[in-house]
C-alpha cells in the first residue's frame, strides 16, 4: 500500500524557516519522482517544487532562492526546506509521489507564517 506521511509543519514568524519531511512507503522510492504542492485557503493547489529520480529539483518562481527540495533514497524521505518565509507562504503543504498509475498524495501539513 502506497503511503506518504508528512511532518514538520507549524507556525513561524515571517523571515523564519521550516523543514518539512515526507516519509514514503509501499513503492520503490528511488525510482519515482516526488513533489511538494501547497494549497492556501480559497485557492487551488499549486506545485511548489519537484525532484526526479536523478535530476535537479525545479521550483515555482515564487519560491526560487528560498525553498529547497531534496531527497534521501536510503531513508525513503523527501524534504522541503523553507527559508525566508512570507505570510503568502501560509498553506497546507502536500507531498506527492508521481507514480505511473497516477499521483499519490499525503495527508498534508499546515504551515502558517505570521507577519
Amino acid at each position: 500500500q502506497v503511503q506518504l506521511v508528512e511532518s514538520g509543519g507549524g507556525l513561524v514568524q515571517a523571515g523564519g524557516s521550516l523543514r518539512l519531511f515526507c516519509a514514503a512507503s509501499g513503492f520503490i522510492f528511488s525510482t519515482v519522482g516526488m513533489a511538494w504542492y501547497r494549497q492556501a485557503t480559497g485557492k487551488g493547489r499549486e506545485l511548489v517544487g519537484s525532484i526526479g529520480r536523478a535530476s535537479s529539483p525545479v521550483y515555482v518562481d515564487s519560491v526560487k532562492g528560498r525553498f529547497t527540495v531534496s531527497r534521501d533514497n536510503a531513508k525513503n524521505t523527501v524534504y522541503l526546506q523553507m527559508d525566508s518565509l512570507k505570510p503568502d507562504d501560509t498553506a497546507v503543504y502536500y507531498c506527492a509521489a508521481l507514480l505511473g498509475a497516477g499521483t499519490t498524495w499525503g495527508q498534508g501539513t499546515q504551515d502558517t507564517v505570521s507577519s
